[in-house]
């Protein structure tokens, strides 16, 4: 099956332009240098529908959202509980009552930490004693090994960041590890036979939860996919720059670049 997929953000969480910074990259003209919190859009169609499935919705999601014509959404797949990649949960609600109607909430799969922290940021939208009217139409699922989507499977594939493991993710002929500082033997076995691997790549300087750009390249090297795309950057790595460094198949991927991908 083919899909779409679009990088809705592809900056750290503070995102780019950080906010007092006067560096060349903070400072860029370079509509490439501009990264919106991390997220990622994937589109298909199933049986004469078009479909839609997030993974993640940062603090950014709602200008995501406008930028990338997102006009509904099946499903949600959460990486970990941080805030970049979860306060966008809210701005979910005009897409949730769309969907509500045809199908009922829309899913978003967690694992048990991620669930806990949404049923207590987003207590307005999850517990059992909530009366907000326009509350998010939404269910909270278990983020299971293998979770099929109007016919396209998600892979849970964990990594690690910095102590807390957190989900990456394999869909068809593409993976997303986002956060990721280590990648465990097991989940290397998950990721052979890849179009596109996508993965974290924060900086040249070594950070405690975080992949350098020289992890990032060695385990793409490693997993042998036919393109690497680098996401989740900070302003330390200006896109044109870091581009002319980085071995043949590997480059810095862009907000709102968008690849047809084999899903299935």
């Amino acid at each position: 099956m083919e899909g779409q997929l679009t990088f809705l953000g592809t900056g750290t969480s503070m995102g780019v332009p950080t906010l007092g910074c006067d560096c060349a990259v903070c400072t860029s003209t370079d509509p490439r240098d501009r990264r919106l919190r991390p997220s990622l859009s994937l589109r298909w169609r199933h049986r004469g529908r078009e479909r839609v499935a997030l993974i993640d919705t940062g603090p950014d999601f709602r200008e995501q959202a406008l930028r990338n014509n997102i006009r509904r959404v099946d499903a949600v797949f959460y990486t970990h509980s941080h805030a970049d990649h979860i306060l966008g949960l809210d701005d979910l609600r005009p897409l949730s009552f769309i969907v509500n109607q045809e199908t009922g909430p829309v899913p978003l799969y967690a694992s048990e930490e991620t669930t806990r922290v949404l049923e207590r940021v987003f207590d307005y939208t999850f517990s059992p004693k909530a009366t907000y009217p326009t509350r998010a139409k939404v269910r909270l699922e278990p983020l299971a090994q293998r979770t099929e989507v109007y016919g396209v499977e998600f892979l849970h594939v964990p990594v690690q960041h910095g102590p807390m493991e957190i989900a990456g993710f394999r869909i068809g002929r593409i993976a997303y590890l986002t956060d990721v500082n280590e990648i465990p033997e097991s989940s290397f076995a998950l990721l052979q036979g890849l179009d596109h691997l996508i993965v974290s790549a924060l900086r040249h300087k070594p950070h405690p939860s975080h992949a350098t750009v020289d992890q990032a390249i060695a385990w793409s090297q490693r997993i042998g996919p036919r393109q690497t795309w680098l996401t989740h950057m900070a302003h330390d790595l200006g896109h044109e720059e870091t581009n002319r460094s980085l071995p043949a198949g590997i480059e810095l991927a862009y907000d709102g670049l968008a690849l047809p991908v084999t899903l299935a």
